[in-house]
């Protein structure tokens, strides 16, 4: 288990949010590609609803997790982090070119192309819900994220993971499709949902989501 209090590798997550984002912070992303290689770390709880201390703020300028810090560098952003750690073993980055480039390009479309749309409808179900405007613009949020689901489902085809073997683009993948666990949108790509329920599969994921769990001051119903 890679979770070590005294190793050198921190991160940083929340130890307290509502129930609807547990399980979904991202320093789940970290966490998981650590305990995929076995890398030890410690975690660092800081308190989503609180102002963050200015000193923090010098580490992550905008006060979100995860950060990160291994003695050797200071950095922010999830996917900034993992093309750290696979810059450092091949299990989370291939060392051939062709596949290494497709796993960098399908993490930064995960980010780029894919979160957005469907944070939009978390924004709309969660944090928009009590607007009088939520319930009409849903439906177009919707639309689109189907259309940017249906291009990622045509995309994997019936390929396992992403870019050949497992990489950090299925770590980011899994993790952003997982936003929409409120709904039953990624049930009408069973492709997707294959996909994904592979990747929640996996012992580190399983591992890396208990600890994230474990470390909420309110556990989930």
């Amino acid at each position: 288990m890679p979770l070590d209090p005294a190793a050198d590798i921190v991160i940083t997550g929340f130890g307290h949010v509502p129930k609807f984002a547990q399980g979904v912070v991202r320093d789940l992303r970290l966490r998981w590609a650590l305990e995929e290689i076995g890398r030890p770390y410690r975690v660092e709880l800081l308190d989503a609803m609180a102002p963050k201390p200015d000193d923090y703020c010098q580490w992550q300028p905008f006060g979100q997790v995860p950060a990160f810090d291994d003695g050797k560098v200071r950095m922010f952003e999830s996917g900034a982090i993992l093309l750290y750690l696979g810059e450092q073993d091949e299990r989370l980055l291939p060392r051939d070119e062709a596949l290494r480039w497709q796993a960098v390009t399908w993490l930064i479309a995960a980010l780029n192309s894919v979160e957005p749309s469907l944070m939009q409808i978390v924004s709309l179900d969660v944090f928009q819900a009590r607007e009088p405007w939520a319930k009409e613009a849903r439906p177009g949020a919707v639309g689109f994220a189907r259309s940017r689901l249906s291009c990622l489902a045509d995309a994997l085809g019936d390929r396992e993971w992403l870019a050949g073997p497992f990489t950090i683009a299925d770590i980011m993948m899994v993790t952003v499709l997982r936003h929409l666990r409120h709904t039953d949108i990624i049930a009408g790509f069973p492709g997707l949902a294959a996909y994904q329920a592979r990747g929640e599969a996996r012992p580190a994921f399983q591992q890396a989501l208990a600890d994230q769990m474990s470390g909420f001051a309110v556990p989930a119903d």
